[in-house]
């Protein structure tokens, strides 16, 4: 929320190699930066003594985040809705059906 950080966000992060990582409630974003909410956070600069800090992070992040495959799997879930399904189907159908005339079945 809003949907267009959720979406094309990470996959401009991984695009461009730039640690991300998704925080669950807006709200435990926003007392990061002092407000109610926050859909999103960039770090533009840090200070010295906490820069060894980030660092450990960013590379914790890169790690559950921008290299791991299985995140960019699980994305939807992989469940279809209704008419996906009966399309997918007719289309399965339809190639049973030319592989058994290919095939001389028929």
């Amino acid at each position: 929320d809003p949907i267009e950080m959720v979406c094309w966000l990470p996959a401009l992060c991984r695009k461009k190699d730039v640690p991300y990582c998704i925080i669950k409630g807006k709200g435990r974003l926003g007392m990061l930066v002092h407000k109610k909410s926050a859909s999103c956070v960039a770090l533009t600069t840090v200070r010295q003594e906490d820069k060894a800090e980030l660092d450990k992070l960013a590379d914790n992040f890169k790690a559950q985040f921008n290299d791991n495959a299985e995140v960019r799997r699980r994305w939807g879930g992989g469940i279809m809705g209704i008419k996906s399904q009966h399309v997918m189907q007719r289309r399965e159908k339809a190639i049973q059906i030319e592989q058994a005339k290919k095939l001389g079945l028929q």
